[in-house]
């Protein structure tokens, strides 16, 4: 029998009956009673296994699994935690106040100590600011790229490639690792307005008269071979004429005189077309021209039309595309020869003809208005209603769909209703018609992905410059490279409304501006535009940054220099931009130098310079404060690189062996020309390079020359009678060499030991 004790099974059987009987005949018979099968009490077992917490079924796997091997798990874990929550820097313990010499030395170690931990503690504090400011610069700077991409939508999708690290690059030194591959990125497109835009600029920079940007775009695109884009370019033509404040009578007037002469040439052509049918004759002028192009396209016969024919063609009819084409005095003829019955509009046409806004006075508009509510809005003739609402403004939300079956078509007769004050009712104001087009009806409503174009010209069109810049940019190439192009001749004309940051987004609103005009941030334009090409053409980018020359931001004078030192750095083509040093000490002239005072290449080299070595680019900080002949921060920053490498073996085309030639050679060139260093600048560089000497001969084996070397520059102390002063002198010397004392003793005592030794073996033989 298995025991337990004292115990068997048979004691252990026996208590469980005799407490079983007790519940049933005893206090507990009134108790409820659970009968529970086997199965339900393994559930059971099952469900409190599962509840146990994972942690102490792994300690426990893991003190079987260490035990077997000797190990004391929980005693190890206690160690643990008292050495992670010990100090690792302990104050020594207090010593009676009578212990002199205990108490100095207690009092000693206490401030090293106490030295220690504060230095730590600085530094920690230091690191941990320098990081979250290195963070919070990044991601400002990820953030307001992001922001500008999808502010431009389609024309930079590369979201993925918005990084700090994609424009700045690595750490490395951007002297010697230049990304000109001698490829251009530029397209045809791009290189054909770029050197319209160098011709612009050097003009300018010349000081002569500011020549005609917008004809110089505008030749490139030839009618007869670039119709589409030629139209481009005409709409901003007419529109050119406006003055900055954009009056809207005038943008109404200019956008219909451009869509009644394009209606013209649009009669023409179908009329030149069709010779045999138009029956053109020899008479010229607009209403002849209506005539035969009405004999083309609208019958005589059509059902609906009212009040008979003149010459041939519908009365209504030939009044509207008269009307159409701009030429009121010959819709005013087409009145007088449909005789007596039209003589109300004959003299309604008279009045327009005859004033000078071309606008019928409020009160004959108001008698109109009436006049067409109650007859002529009834009438079947589409012609007769459209004559009225165009010449009087009735009823603005008509849309005329019989008659205005092209966009152009719509545009004009919405134009026509437009008057400059809200008068109530169904009055049409331009701010008014721009928010239909935009708001209520938007892209989709006119397939704007489809036809890009169409939709373009009724933005533009109806006064909205910036977002029509906006939307076509937002198309992508090759629409976007017309857009930069059309919005820098609309700031050049004063006639683009900018934001007053520079920081704020492609397309934004001021709190001040009426809806729906917007402003367009022509800065943050340019550098979407010129960001794809600036590092392997920064000639091109220079010359598209030069437009930014008045206005105000970034950490320069103005954004012109700002962007003129980011393109530097990025493009790294220093003796391009900003020329080079000859061995006189004299700089060569470079790109920036062309744009001549209207440019201070000194602040832009200095300001490139400061900016290089902000982000520890020391390399290129030494060469561009070389530039600006700033001497003593040459000095200072070449006493700070040489002294990370001089320890370092000589290696051809090394970092060390690159800073060594170039810290020799302004070494010679500042003796040479005298130029203006502090002593202790001076002093420190041609110490380093004398340790550089001393490095280069003890890594080449030669011990006596390098001892002599070191002997020379009385450093450290090589007999007993050097120390006290060399100790004294110490104090004195700059950081930069200080931090190479353990390499310099170092070296010294290998070639010590090396010298006894082979004095040691010449003696035994």
């Amino acid at each position: 029998m298995v025991k337990f004790g004292d115990s068997d099974f048979g004691d252990l059987l026996a208590s469980a009956e005799q407490l079983t009987a007790e519940i049933d005949s005893g206090a507990g018979a009134d108790l409820p009673r659970v009968e529970r099968s086997l199965r339900h009490i393994l559930d059971s077992g099952q469900s409190l296994l599962k509840t146990s917490t994972s942690k102490g079924n792994q300690d426990a796997k893991a003190s079987i699994l260490l035990g077997s091997q000797g190990v004391n798990l929980p005693a190890l874990a206690s160690k643990i935690d008292s050495l992670q929550h010990a100090d690792i820097i302990q104050q020594t313990e207090a010593l009676p106040c009578t212990d002199i010499a205990g108490f100095l030395k207690a009092e000693r170690e206490n401030a090293i100590l106490g030295l220690l931990e504060e230095t730590k503690r600085d530094t920690q504090d230091t690191m941990e600011r320098l990081h979250w400011e290195a963070v919070y610069r990044e991601w400002e700077n990820d953030k307001q790229r992001i922001l500008a991409a999808v502010a431009g939508g389609g024309a930079d999708p590369a979201l993925a490639d918005l990084t700090i690290s994609n424009n700045f690059g690595d750490a490395t030194s951007r002297v010697h690792d230049s990304t000109m591959g001698g490829r251009s990125s530029l397209t045809a497109l791009q290189l054909m307005y770029s050197k319209k835009v160098v011709d612009y600029n050097q003009t300018i920079a010349a000081g002569g008269v500011k020549p005609d940007l917008l004809a110089s775009f505008e030749s490139l695109f030839p009618e007869e071979s670039e119709q589409e884009i030629s139209t481009l370019w005409d709409y901003a033509r007419k529109m050119s004429s406006l003055p900055a404040s954009r009056p809207s009578s005038q943008v109404v007037a200019l956008a219909r005189e451009y869509l009644e002469e394009a209606y013209i040439k649009f009669i023409k052509l179908t009329v030149y077309s069709n010779l045999s049918s138009a029956a053109l004759g020899g008479i010229p002028g607009t209403f002849n021209l209506v005539r035969s192009y009405l004999n083309v396209r609208v019958s005589s016969s059509t059902p609906g039309l009212d009040d008979g024919l003149v010459d041939g063609v519908p009365v209504w009819a030939l009044i509207y595309y008269c009307l159409r084409c701009g030429d009121v005095s010959a819709a005013c003829e087409a009145a007088r020869q449909a005789g007596p019955g039209l003589a109300d509009i004959h003299s309604l046409l008279q009045e327009l003809n005859s004033a000078v806004d071309n606008r019928l006075s409020p009160q004959t508009e108001s008698l109109v208005k009436i006049q067409y509510r109650r007859n002529v809005r009834q009438s079947s003739d589409p012609y007769k209603r459209a004559v009225y609402c165009i010449i009087a403004a009735c009823d603005s939300q008509e849309e005329h769909g019989e008659i205005a079956t092209s966009l152009d078509d719509y545009l004009w007769i919405k134009l026509c209703q437009v008057r400059d004050e809200d008068t109530g009712g169904d009055s049409l104001t331009l701010p008014g018609l721009q928010t239909l087009l935009t708001e209520e009806y938007g892209e989709a409503h006119f397939s704007a992905s489809e036809q890009p174009l169409l939709y373009f010209q009724v933005l533009f069109l109806t006064g909205q410059f910036e977002a029509a810049l906006d939307f076509l940019f937002r198309t992508g190439d090759p629409l976007s490279v017309h857009a930069v192009h059309l919005a820098l001749v609309l700031y050049e004309l004063g006639l683009l409304s900018t934001p007053e940051s520079v920081q704020a987004p492609l397309i934004s609103r001021e709190p001040r501006d009426k809806a729906p005009s917007k402003r367009l941030n022509i800065a943050r334009l340019v550098m979407l535009y010129v960001k794809h090409f600036e590092c392997t053409d920064p000639k091109e980018a220079l010359q598209y940054f030069y437009f930014l020359r008045e206005l105000k931001g970034g950490r320069s004078s103005n954004l012109f220099m700002s962007c003129v030192g980011e393109l530097v750095l990025e493009s790294r083509e220093f003796d391009l931009l900003i020329g080079q040093l000859k061995p006189d000490g004299s700089r060569t002239p470079g790109l920036v130098d062309k744009f001549g005072d209207l440019v201070d290449t000194g602040k832009i080299i200095e300001f490139v310079a400061a900016d290089s070595e902000e982000r520890g680019l020391l390399e290129d900080a030494v060469q561009l404060y070389d530039l600006a002949k700033k001497h003593a921060k040459v000095v200072d920053l070449l006493n700070k690189l040489l002294s990370q490498v001089i320890a370092s073996p000589p290696v051809a085309e090394s970092n060390r062996d690159r800073l060594q030639r170039q810290a020799v050679n302004i070494a010679r060139r500042y003796k040479s020309t005298s130029a203006a260093v502090g002593k202790e600048g001076t002093a420190t560089l041609f110490l380093l390079l004398d340790l550089a000497t001393f490095f280069d001969l003890y890594h080449s084996g030669r011990n006596s020359e390098a001892m002599t070397t070191i002997e020379k520059i009385r450093i450290i102390p090589l007999a007993q009678k050097d120390i006290d002063y060399l100790v004294s002198e110490f104090k004195l010397l700059d950081d930069c060499i200080r931090r190479n004392i353990p390499e310099i003793l170092l070296a010294v005592m290998t070639i010590l030991h090396s010298q006894y030794k082979t004095q040691a073996h010449a003696s035994i033989r």
